[in-house]
């Protein structure tokens, strides 16, 4: 069975015996044997061994991986080092420098963000290649809801990323007012000048987390 490594194993352990995530273990069992998915089998659970659930600062919720070769590590709109970042990732990096000067980085993988406290979360967790939403309605969505209802149980306070509709879907399942929710467009081309572009995210985080007196995010890369 599924083995994170950190406190996320006991927390989800019932999500993990459960009939839909046993469903949906059959049917990935199915797909990697007989199509090319993303990301590799043993990253498909990094947003949640890099970031254990006692470090949480901020949640950023994506839609599924990305569906090219070599992109794909587990974390939402991350890539691996030496992959070019695709526009959405170019998007976030152009409004990181404009909210806290920090110049685009060379390279698009953002683990240190997810060690520094940052769940990279997508609501889907694998996808077939060359075919975005193809695993959407497997039960991830009931997991990585799953994961957010733990978090929202929290007591100290998070901030969580809702960039586009998909992650904006996702606001009624955080209740706790403890917790910000910080809401805008998606970072894509398409959407990025109506309302992401300006946001200011990085900074309004970190200003919320100080005022909890949380440690604020350092989302240099």
């Amino acid at each position: 069975m599924v083995h994170i490594g950190n406190s996320w194993d006991e927390i989800l352990k019932d999500e993990f015996r459960s009939e839909y995530y046993l469903r949906l273990r059959e049917f990935l069992k199915r797909e990697y044997a007989s199509f090319k998915v993303y990301p590799d089998m043993f990253d498909i659970f990094n947003s949640l061994k890099y970031t254990d659930y006692y470090s949480v600062k901020a949640v950023i919720i994506g839609q599924d991986p990305y569906h090219g070769p070599g992109q794909a590590h587990g974390l939402c709109f991350s890539v691996r080092e030496g992959v070019n970042p695709p526009p959405s990732l170019q998007n976030i990096f152009k409004e990181l420098q404009a909210d806290l000067g920090y110049p685009p980085p060379k390279s698009g993988e953002l683990t240190k963000w997810a060690e520094n406290g940052v769940l990279m979360l997508n609501s889907v967790l694998t996808v077939r290649e060359g075919q975005p939403n193809s695993h959407k309605g497997k039960g991830w969505e009931q997991l990585t809801d799953a994961v957010i209802r733990k978090l929202n149980e929290r007591d100290k306070p998070i901030a969580f990323i809702l960039w586009g509709g998909n992650a904006k879907a996702k606001a009624g399942l955080i209740t706790n007012p403890a917790h910000g929710v910080f809401k805008a467009a998606h970072p894509s081309p398409l959407s990025a000048y109506n309302g992401f572009f300006g946001c200011r995210h990085f900074s309004a985080v970190n200003n919320f987390l100080v005022s909890n007196g949380v440690e604020p995010i350092d989302w240099r890369l």
